[in-house]
């Protein structure tokens, strides 16, 4: 069979693959930079788990004691998850009021803010490519030269400076030979739905998460990996059929389902062993740090503040490949819990966007 042709695209100085929260922040940070920058993205929508998945809450910027811990662009993207639809977040913290009461977090409509990250990502000069498939870095020893990926007009390649990884799944650094490691998940599958009550209430109240984990056949000690188009399957048919199940209890014109997720929305798939472990230990401080960050459940760290060492983004080994979002290094540990929501992602997209223009 005839190998199919590559088709040679422009060159970048900065490309992004994969256009979640983190791969958005990445993009904007590294345009600001004045660098030409091309973000990648599989699907047709940006926000990947925040919007694609369904997983419509951005967890706290403030260490649950009214201490602010997140700005930059982990705060614009706060206040632009409801800048245009619903939200429940404190006035106190909307106002920016001394003592804030409550957390700095808030749900908001996930189609609406995947709509305004496109307008986001725009505005800021960023290229956009929807429907494109990154498959494989070409290497040249130690550094990447460009991308190739498979769009709709076939395989093409895409030269660019340096790559930044915000795929969820390590899926470029691991292609390129950085060492990774696999991660382990629960079962979790989350769907949007409605219950048949009163017309007068805030819309979240009535955009409701239906969360189903599997029941209690998916312990500690039968977690799921994503690695695989199988284990992807897997994972996405017996949470559509456990729903169902469950859906099959209710009245059946008393309840529906919104949508359903348009990815798997597993957590941990695999990250990057890079130069610095991200641990979370509480007061922990690094010469070359990218932020802070505080700690999504409030029932057992409030308070507790963490640095976020620039070498989790890196392994020196792989000059000008950078991981953004969920795949840094941070082991299986209160770090891969704490590096896999919303506001670390921002923080290490934004970071991983200046680093790139450094490295330029």
């Amino acid at each position: 069979m005839k190998e199919p042709q590559v088709i040679k695209r422009g060159k970048y100085d900065v490309i992004i693959v994969g256009g979640g929260i983190a791969g958005v922040s990445a993009a904007v940070s590294a345009a600001r930079q004045n660098m030409k920058v091309l973000l990648l993205e599989k699907l047709v929508n940006l926000g990947g788990l925040a919007t694609e998945g369904l997983i419509s809450f951005y967890e706290p910027l403030c260490d649950g004691c009214g201490n602010q811990l997140v700005n930059g662009i982990a705060e614009e993207l706060i206040k632009l998850s409801y800048k245009y639809s619903f939200d429940n977040l404190s006035d106190d913290w909307k106002h920016k009021n001394a003592s804030p009461k409550g957390r700095y977090e808030t749900f908001y409509s996930p189609t609406v803010f995947s709509l305004a990250l496109e307008e986001y990502v725009l505005s800021n000069n960023v290229n956009l490519l929807f429907d494109t498939l990154a498959t494989y870095p070409v290497m040249d020893g130690s550094r990447c030269s460009g991308i190739i990926v498979e769009t709709i007009e076939g395989r093409e390649y895409f030269e660019c400076g340096v790559v930044i990884d915000a795929t969820g799944s390590a899926a470029v650094m691991h292609r390129a030979g950085v060492p990774t490691v696999e991660g382990e998940n629960y079962m979790s599958y989350v769907t949007h739905g409605y219950e048949v009550k009163e017309l007068n209430q805030n819309p979240c109240d009535i955009r409701k998460w239906s969360w189903t984990t599997g029941g209690e056949d998916l312990t500690d000690n039968n977690r799921l990996k994503g690695v695989t188009a199988r284990n992807i399957t897997d994972y996405v048919v017996y949470g559509k059929m456990h729903l169902l199940e469950e859906l099959k209890k209710n009245k059946r014109d008393a309840y529906d389902i919104m949508t359903l997720p348009g990815m798997a929305q597993i957590r941990k798939i695999r990250r990057i062993v890079g130069e610095t472990d991200f641990c979370a230990v509480d007061g922990e401080t690094f010469a070359h740090s990218v932020g802070d960050c505080g700690d999504w459940r409030l029932n057992i760290s409030a308070g507790k503040h963490y640095q976020v060492p620039m070498g989790s983004l890196y392994n020196r080994n792989f000059e000008n490949l950078i991981a953004a979002g969920r795949i840094i290094s941070a082991p299986e540990t209160d770090g891969w819990e704490i590096a896999r929501v919303i506001p670390v992602c921002a923080i290490t997209g934004e970071a991983a966007g200046k680093m790139a223009a450094l490295c330029i």
